[in-house]
């Protein structure tokens, strides 16, 4: 059984997603895992089934799950077992979270980070779709992800300079253009969340 088969098949049986699987230098095999994600309506069929303890108000919304330490632990033990019957080489397993700058590949992983900032790789330059505002061979843009209205995906962005620290922004200055780039999934060569640090948190 191929190496992505064995972690995945092991990772998604203890009840995670399967982030990634990376192979680095000196035979370090590297594994990310995430909490399932459920969409919103179906946090709200669980939350609604769920028994409130006597003397508790009724949750505000869906409480998001973050993987543990135990997590990974957990995990491990479990790969590391499968990849010694499979016979799979390797030196060291590393299993962890996503970082701040989490991949997306799969319709689900966008549809969860909805309206987050993310970095993107087209596979080929736009060509001339972008109508001159942007440079023809151009393939990297980072914007925010939203649903377009033909049912595919979208990012969107101006290329307005941030403010700096205690800048005063005039009124009068004329707003710079905000710009659409569609795209479908299989355009892409990679997805990535913006690894930008927000330390008010970031929206799950």
């Amino acid at each position: 059984m191929a190496l992505q088969q064995v972690v995945e098949q092991v990772v998604r049986g203890l009840g995670y997603d399967l982030v990634e699987v990376e192979r680095s230098a000196g035979g370090l095999l590297r594994v990310t895992i995430d909490m399932p994600w459920l969409p919103p309506d179906a946090d709200a069929d669980a939350d609604a089934d769920a028994v409130q303890p006597a003397g508790h108000a009724e949750a505000a919304g869906p409480v998001e799950r973050f993987v543990t330490v135990e997590d990974c632990e957990k995990v491990t033990r479990q790969l590391q077992f499968a990849l010694e019957v499979e016979g799979v080489d390797y030196k060291r397993l590393e299993v962890s979270s996503p970082g701040i700058d989490r991949p997306l590949r799969h319709e689900q992983d966008f549809m969860r980070f909805t309206g987050a900032v993310i970095d993107i790789t087209l596979k080929a330059p736009i060509g001339g779709a972008a109508a001159g505002q942007v440079h023809a061979l151009r393939k990297k843009f980072r914007g925010t992800l939203e649903r377009a209205a033909s049912g595919g995906w979208q990012i969107v962005w101006s290329d307005a300079p941030a403010p700096k620290p205690g800048q005063r922004v005039s009124k009068k200055r004329a707003p710079a253009p905000v710009q659409v780039l569609g795209f479908a999934l299989d355009e892409l060569r990679e997805a990535r969340l913006a690894p930008i640090v927000d330390f008010k948190g970031r929206a799950g």
